[in-house]
């Protein structure tokens, strides 16, 4: 999702607030809170959950180990959840050719570095980058290239986007920035 002016182009970027983030977290509690309830009705001798009787299952080893799996899942749950609720990853790049600023705003962890905030002179760009690698772990992700500071990725790099999207929006940006595209 962007906004577009003369002189203002704002691209907001989608954090972890995303279906299939929502998806795997609670998946993964389900199944690790059967994996947990297994472990613990195998300690107790008596049936948590009414698919398995508690006497095929014995607590050492078996019980034993699915309880740290249900366990470890419900970290990982948790971490999942954690993520979604503080949108780790969503911010916007504002482009201001009036004011000739570039500024990248992303949300972090909690701590110190929550608010991730770069901020660069438009005549420091020196150019949009594009980098393709195809095959079967196929990539392809947008950059810019900052005189001095590096490459600084545009877009997400989950986002599975066709070699002919990335280059119409480098091509979009580069004509708005005034900047030449260099492809990798």
């Amino acid at each position: 999702m962007s906004w577009r002016s003369e002189s203002i182009w704002i691209e907001f970027i989608t954090g972890s607030r995303k279906t299939s983030n929502f998806c795997w977290a609670f998946i993964l509690f389900l199944g690790s809170l059967g994996f947990l309830l297994v472990g613990t009705s195998s300690y107790l001798g008596r049936n948590l959950i009414s698919l398995f009787p508690s006497q095929q299952i014995i607590f050492f080893p078996q019980g034993i180990v699915m309880s740290f799996y249900g366990i470890a899942g419900l970290f990982i749950s948790c971490y999942l959840w954690c993520t979604i609720l503080w949108n780790v990853g969503s911010g916007y790049d504002l482009f201001d050719r009036k004011e000739g600023i570039v500024r990248f705003f992303r949300w972090g962890f909690p701590g110190k570095s929550r608010r991730i905030f770069l901020r660069f002179l438009m005549k420091d760009i020196q150019s949009i980058r594009i980098e393709v690698q195809e095959g079967i772990y196929a990539r392809r992700v947008l950059y810019i290239e900052i005189r001095g500071q590096g490459a600084i990725p545009l877009i997400r790099t989950d986002e599975n986007l066709t070699t002919r999207e990335i280059e119409q929006k480098a091509a979009e940006l580069a004509y708005f920035l005034r900047v030449p595209i260099e492809v990798f």
